[in-house]
């Protein structure tokens, strides 16, 4: 594949590349050129992905952890070969800024080396010793496992659970997301084409086609999905129709609480920056309210909007951009929705960033704006925006500020700012969330060797560490009596 070049993508089934028919067009929302087509799974090309999985899963299942782990790892060995021009698929695809793209495919593979260090402890079985039993506990491989996954950081969050699934001894279909499949299918294939027949099937195409059979077929055992909360609820649905399980990460509503003794240089406001718009504000673990001491709010304003006036906005090819596209023009016309609203109601709103060589009119863009105190009911605060948004609210008291902050449909991520880390730590653990960062917020501030996962309806159950491999397991007891044979 030549950089520049138009890209096709076929399914990966059962060690095979299948063409079809129909198709999937992507288009970059830079400018809405035709970046490619994708292969359009047909219900029978899902069946028989789900076939091929089955067939796969006894001999991968009977490998040891350490077995599946040596064969994982050489997979990702020709990896490096073609990373710029699979990188620059994804910028184009997805509208991220070129740099973001290849961190996304370097983390895809990072992710697999540190689930092989959790993976490898399956081989030792825990003991029980001493009556009335000698009991053995067992993780075991839980069978065909399905995981959907999003377009922000698709590598970066496939590899949240394609590792550990696989070395937990699962067969896999991963479904990419509709709207940026490419750079996945031409990643996906090179690891495909380096494990056993079926031991991961890749199929494309549109939810409605795929869905009752990806996720409600009975021979699926786990379905593992990353996106909103109402995609998550209809996936539920699905699998609860067979008892499936389940892991689910959902949408966030992040709160950021300044306290007081927080350092503000210019180095902390940038990070505040960054936490909320990076990938034009398009991850789930973003910052999307701050909350401010009333006598500090002025002074962050400022900052964060010196931030926003020096961005520049277009193509994510363009070295000299800091901020590309939207993915989807419905998601830049949602988030535009939600600052039409908060001004209607008269708050606010201020924006900044000059387009380099973009037109709003053709691409998905918007400047990045700031919310300046709105009400606690506006919908840029009770909603997730998932766009280049932050709603600032200036509080009055600690108490009220973790107040505000816990007052959500949500508990993804949240994050304290302080000078002080035990005063940080005692807010930090009042806040409903499922991960607390401190003076920083977002993915490049997840601490790869913990689990990761949200409370309320930011999600069900846990990836990444030690959780996230024993999470596509099931805990087997073997409890023999510790006495003569027959008694």
């Amino acid at each position: 594949m030549a950089i520049g070049e138009a890209v096709s993508t076929p399914l990966l089934i059962d060690g095979e590349e299948r063409r079809t028919a129909e198709v999937l067009a992507v288009h970059d929302p830079h400018d809405g050129s035709l970046i490619g087509h994708a292969a359009a799974a047909s219900a029978q090309d899902a069946l028989d992905a789900v076939a091929a999985a089955e067939r796969a899963w006894p001999a991968w299942a009977a490998l040891s952890a350490s077995e599946r782990i040596d064969i994982c790892l050489r997979a990702l060995e020709t990896l490096a070969e073609d990373l710029d021009e699979r990188a620059e698929v994804l910028s184009r695809e997805n509208g991220k800024i070129r740099f973001e793209a290849s961190i996304d495919l370097q983390v895809f593979v990072g992710r697999f080396h540190e689930a092989a260090r959790y993976a490898a402890e399956l081989d030792t079985p825990e003991t029980i010793e001493g009556p009335p039993y000698r009991t053995t506990i067992r993780h075991v491989p839980q069978g065909v496992v399905t995981i959907i996954y999003p377009f922000n950081w698709p590598l970066a969050i496939l590899a949240a659970s394609l590792p550990h699934a696989l070395m937990a001894g699962n067969t896999i279909i991963a479904k990419p997301p509709p709207t940026a499949p490419l750079s996945s299918v031409l990643t996906l294939r090179q690891v495909a084409a380096k494990l056993p027949p079926g031991v991961l099937n890749v199929v494309t195409g549109q939810d409605a086609v795929l869905g009752p059979i990806v996720v409600g077929d009975p021979r699926i055992k786990h379905v593992c999905f990353t996106g909103s909360t109402a995609g998550g609820k209809r996936i539920m649905e699905m699998a609860s129709r067979n008892v499936t399980n389940v892991t689910l990460e959902l949408g966030g509503n992040d709160p950021a609480i300044v306290l007081p003794d927080a350092v503000l240089d210019e180095a902390t406001i940038t990070k505040m920056a960054l936490a909320t718009f990076m990938t034009t504000g398009q991850v789930c673990m973003a910052l999307k309210r701050l909350y401010v001491p009333r006598g500090m709010y002025a002074d962050v304003v400022e900052g964060l909007r010196g931030f926003i006036e020096a961005q520049r906005i277009g193509s994510g090819l363009n070295p000299d951009v800091t901020m590309g596209p939207l993915n989807m023009r419905r998601q830049r016309d949602y988030v535009q929705e939600l600052l039409a609203e908060s001004r209607a109601r008269g708050t606010e709103v201020i924006d900044g960033g000059e387009y380099v060589g973009a037109d709003p009119a053709e691409g998905h863009y918007m400047r990045p704006a700031l919310v300046l105190d709105p009400s606690a009911d506006e919908r840029i605060v009770t909603e997730e925006q998932f766009g280049p948004a932050l709603p600032v609210i200036p509080y009055d008291s600690e108490a009220e500020a973790v107040r505000l902050a816990n007052d959500t449909w949500a508990g993804l991520c949240a994050s304290v700012w302080s000078g002080d880390e035990q005063h940080a730590m005692r807010v930090g653990r009042q806040l409903r969330a499922g991960h607390i960062f401190f003076n920083n917020h977002n993915a490049t501030a997840v601490d790869e060797r913990a689990m990761f996962g949200g409370f309320n309806q930011s999600g069900i159950g846990r990836e990444l560490g030690r959780e996230g491999v024993l999470g596509f397991t099931e805990t087997q007891v073997l409890a023999m009596p510790d006495g003569e044979p027959g008694h």
